[in-house]
């Protein structure tokens, strides 16, 4: 979304030269995380595909690819939890994006700030984060 530091929509010349360095799997997809700026927090990790890597460096807002609906994903659709796109980046093998965003309420379905919130405590399974907003408010509209 950044170009030159500023709020301006990526060209399109830019974009395509992106999409061309990203390796994508047989699927089509990369694998994308989403990075709260300032905190460097994890807030969830989803897919993408060249639609949705296109639509979120043109409009900078967050666009996954969902798996399960075969489409794309706009974040904060129908919940409301938008992640402004605040810097583009991808790995070494050009395998994995990291997106850093301004994330706008809680990063997942469940309600939490982030999707990380299982752990092993212990030897224990263990949940570490507690439900901030009830989904049933986020998607029940």
């Amino acid at each position: 979304m950044l170009n030159d530091k500023t709020d301006t929509p990526v060209p399109s010349a830019d974009i395509d030269a992106i999409i061309d360095v990203i390796n994508f799997n047989d699927q089509g997809l990369v694998a994308a995380i989403a990075q709260q700026l300032g905190s460097g927090e994890i807030l969830m990790m989803a897919w993408m595909n060249a639609e949705a890597i296109r639509e979120t460096l043109s409009s900078g807002m967050v666009c996954y690819y969902s798996r399960s609906r075969n489409k794309l994903w706009r974040k904060g659709e129908t919940s409301g939890q938008t992640q402004k796109l605040v810097d583009f980046r991808w790995d070494c093998d050009g395998d994995t994006i990291l997106l850093v965003v301004e994330q706008t309420g809680v990063a997942c379905h469940t309600g939490r700030k982030n999707c990380f919130f299982n752990a092993l405590r212990d030897g224990k399974i263990t949940t570490i984060a507690d439900v901030v907003t009830d989904p049933k408010k986020l998607y029940d509209k």
